[in-house]
């Protein structure tokens, strides 16, 4: 079963900062500070998630347990949250074969 999952967009810096990460994308081999996205907690979290190849159910199931949220506003903002990082051009939907 395929089940949909992100990439991150290599052309970007990523710092994790007092708790909070700020990206960075980079154009033509210079960081673009006209666009710095900031991520606060949770957000650093998903952010780091993405790393790990897991699929967006994955994804809100962690941070369900983790911040003891309830699934449906997990799953809400979440969703916001990467819809927002793929508009930028941060992220990249991917399929990903996972159970």
């Amino acid at each position: 079963m395929s089940i949909q999952c992100y990439s991150k967009d290599k052309n970007l810096v990523a710092r994790s900062i007092a708790g909070e990460t700020l990206i960075v994308p980079v154009r033509s081999g210079v960081a673009d500070l006209d666009y710095i996205y900031a991520l606060n907690e949770v957000g650093s979290r998903v952010w780091e998630l993405l790393d790990e190849r897991r699929s967006v159910d994955k994804v809100v199931e962690a941070i369900c347990t983790e911040y003891e949220v309830p699934p449906e506003q997990a799953t809400r903002d979440i969703g916001e949250l990467l819809s927002s990082l793929e508009a930028a051009g941060l992220i990249h939907g991917t399929a990903n074969i996972e159970r």
